[in-house]
């Protein structure tokens, strides 16, 4: 399993400027994933993990079934009485805590955390995650890494001096450069710090997003989603990419993709046939961008998701989802 090296940011290259072969692609991969789905066992290029804690890969950059590097997606367990070394990097992390409770040390700040809270591990952040309890913790952790390497932010590491310590003047706060506020803002929401709605998607604990200023995370948004067994969500379109893990429940995604029509404007020409794509519980569900969707239970019992996605959409002018159905359960 283990790489030579580890593949922080994946490139783009081709002889034509259409790129719809490399997109036809990355759209025939197969996108549930499960436990037997490892893309990287943090064997190479990572510095957190401990003789005791594991961390493994399920969607990222460096995947041979390439899907995105907009959302990585990796999980971390810590066992009984265990934790890991802890690193620091610029890049913002999202940890859903699905199994134990434990807490992090974050700058030399300890913020405890439970089963269902979302976990963020802010910008330019020194972390490290503790279990002191007797049962095992797990975490699904989401963030938007590659975007940070894109950008040239790629200062990271285990805690240690400087290279080059002659050359610098003494230690300033880092914090100065950071967005006005962002100390106030929570790094654990849990359950009740958030309420659940009925939306024309269905029902829904949104629990990151642009509007809500609370939590300390820039980068992606998330929500749960539940939907009671035999029922449906709404069908949406939207262009930012997603991944969903199963919490609970079985059923079925349908995605339409969306090809782009360009004559005297971009015109969107949606698939006559969807594909489908069932799941478990424990399933990751990736959907690829500008795709439109509708999630399915099954009848034997309720579905419960967890879903992400990267911000940086919002921020690119696609900042709407459209509607073709509302959920069964949504009244307007």
């Amino acid at each position: 399993m283990a790489k030579k090296l580890r593949t922080f940011v994946r490139g783009l290259d081709s002889a034509t400027y259409g790129l719809n072969e490399f997109r036809q692609q990355q759209l025939s991969y197969n996108r549930v994933r499960n436990d037997e789905y490892v893309t990287d066992d943090a064997k190479v290029g990572h510095s957190g993990d401990s003789e005791q804690s594991k961390t493994w890969w399920r969607i990222g950059p460096g995947d041979e079934e390439f899907l995105t590097q907009t959302i990585h997606v990796h999980f971390v367990e810590l066992p009984p009485q265990s934790s890991n070394h802890g690193h620091g990097h610029q890049n913002e992390a999202a940890f859903y805590i699905l199994e134990g409770k434990g807490y992090e040390i974050h700058d030399d700040q300890r913020y405890d955390w439970k089963k269902d809270d979302l976990v963020y591990v802010h910008t330019d952040s020194v972390h490290r995650h503790f279990n002191p309890y007797d049962e095992k913790a797990k975490a699904l952790v989401v963030k938007a890494k590659s975007t940070w390497m894109f950008m040239g932010l790629i200062q990271q590491g285990r805690s240690g001096p400087i290279d080059r310590p002659e050359e610098f003047g003494p230690r300033e706060d880092w914090s100065r450069i950071w967005t006005p506020g962002v100390l106030d803002r929570k790094k654990v929401v849990g359950p009740e710090d958030t309420t659940w709605e009925v939306t024309p998607l269905g029902n829904q604990r949104i629990i990151a997003s642009q509007e809500k200023t609370d939590g300390r995370i820039f980068s992606t948004d998330s929500y749960e989603l539940q939907i009671d067994a035999g029922s449906r969500s709404g069908k949406y379109w939207k262009m930012a990419d997603e991944v969903f893990y199963a919490l609970k429940g079985s059923g079925h995604f349908l995605m339409w993709e969306v090809e782009a029509e360009i004559a005297e404007k971009y015109y969107a020409r949606i698939a006559l046939e969807p594909k489908r794509f069932d799941f478990v519980e424990g399933d990751t569900i990736y959907v690829p961008q500008n795709h439109v969707v509708q999630i399915f239970a099954g009848d034997g019992e309720e579905v419960r998701l967890f879903q992400s996605e990267n911000r940086i959409f919002k921020h690119l002018g696609y900042d709407n989802i459209h509607y073709f159905e509302d959920a069964p359960n949504y009244k307007g």
